[in-house]
């Protein structure tokens, strides 16, 4: 009983730690900055010009946003986008396609300091856009086909820009931080619950069995057996977890850069137990398609991984 009570403290203090340190103050920016570009009109504009491209994809134009804001900021930015669609009458097969692709995609806060030890960004970058988007088109041609149209046609703009236009900038970006916090605060349970899990298989030796497990699969594919640890870290404790097993075993020569390349397909993306929870809590009709997202999602990063295998 002990035990159990250190690790449900342990996993408190992590995920408050995340949310509050980390990820509240990434979205409250974010946040902010969203609200003024709606309100502008600008961010409406951006959609229009992008949306004849991603609609084949099954992709609303803001998702234009997600992407970048999964490249160039990190796994949780993509929530602000998100919870613009929750709000702007985003059909739900189209919010399925993009969480399907923002979780298939590499995201900044893992990519960018991981290039120093030898990562390409220009290989990621590349695969991220194709297995993201082969993603999103299968999501939602096929596995969120049965989610329906329940809002209002996908074409309806993001915003007129005349609110923007009658409110200050201040006004507008405090509105957007308060919406950042009540996301965030809504989050928090499904972080701690998460990471709990995660300390849970830790202590009972999981981890450990699958590292024996999967030891085999991995020597067919050309993986050092070693793999197993940030393969299995990142799945349960998230990206930010991983890359400091990832950068520990680098440093110790039990992995290569070119053995990291060939991995990062399947390690460089924000669909594990921590990214997941963070993303869904954008609101309910994003958690209402969680399932068919993450199924496309799987589809999405198997394409990636096997790019990685045959490029290196």
């Amino acid at each position: 009983m002990e035990e159990a009570i250190k690790i449900i403290l342990q996993s408190g203090k992590s995920a408050l730690d995340l949310a509050l340190y980390i990820l509240l103050p990434m979205l409250v920016v974010m946040m902010a900055l969203m609200k003024v570009v709606e309100a502008r009109g600008l961010l409406a504009l951006i959609a229009r010009i992008v949306r004849p491209v991603l609609r084949l994809f099954g992709v609303p134009g803001a998702g234009a946003f997600a992407i970048l804001q999964l490249l160039f900021v990190s796994f949780a930015a993509p929530l602000a986008t998100l919870t613009i669609m929750e709000k702007d009458g985003t059909p739900r097969r189209q919010i399925a396609a993009t969480l399907a692709m923002v979780l298939t995609m590499s995201q900044a806060n893992v990519v960018f300091p991981m290039i120093a030890v030898g990562l390409d960004l220009g290989t990621i970058l590349l695969t991220s856009l194709a297995g993201g988007l082969a993603a999103a088109a299968l999501t939602y041609y096929w596995f969120a086909r049965s989610a329906g149209d329940d809002a209002v046609a996908a074409g309806v703009p993001l915003s007129s820009g005349e609110t923007g236009r009658r409110t200050s900038i201040l006004n507008l970006m405090i509105v957007g931080g308060q919406e950042a916090v009540q996301v965030i605060l809504g989050a928090v349970p499904m972080l701690v619950l998460a990471i709990f899990l995660v300390n849970i298989l830790k202590s009972t030796g999981a981890i450990a069995l699958i590292e024996t497990v999967l030891s085999p699969l991995f020597a067919l594919i050309g993986f050092p057996a070693v793999a197993v640890l940030p393969l299995a870290t990142k799945y349960l404790a998230g990206g930010t977890a991983m890359m400091g097993v990832t950068l520990n075993l680098l440093k110790e020569g039990a992995i290569t850069p070119l053995e990291l390349n060939r991995m990062a397909g399947f390690l460089t993306n924000p669909c594990d137990l921590v990214g997941v929870a963070v993303l869904v809590s954008a609101g309910a009709r994003c958690a209402s398609v969680v399932r068919p997202a993450i199924v496309g999602a799987a589809a999405g990063i198997v394409i990636r991984g096997l790019l990685h295998l045959l490029i290196y």
